[in-house]
């Protein structure tokens, strides 16, 4: 999974472990990526992962029943409505 996101250059969203950050600085160069972890990013990421899951409790969102994207969208916004007023 780590060499595909090498790969695509996409940002990291997990923070590293203490000591695999140090070993990494350490090699310098040969350690791969530089070691970076934004926290408002994975916040943010963790956020829009979260909403998506709760989204998925609902059948019809889950397995895509509506033929047409308009319908799904509808029925996506509507979860979402309910999710919002249920909170």
């Amino acid at each position: 999974m780590r060499p595909c996101r090498r790969a695509a250059r996409t940002g990291l969203r997990l923070p590293e472990r203490k000591n695999q950050k140090v070993n990494r600085q350490r090699r310098g160069s040969q350690g791969g990526p530089p070691t970076g972890f934004v926290q408002a990013r994975y916040v943010r990421s963790n956020e829009v992962e979260r909403c998506i899951n709760a989204l998925k409790g609902f059948r019809a969102v889950a397995t895509r029943y509506d033929k047409r994207a308009y319908v799904f969208h509808g029925t996506v916004t509507l979860a979402a409505i309910r999710l919002w007023l249920r909170c």
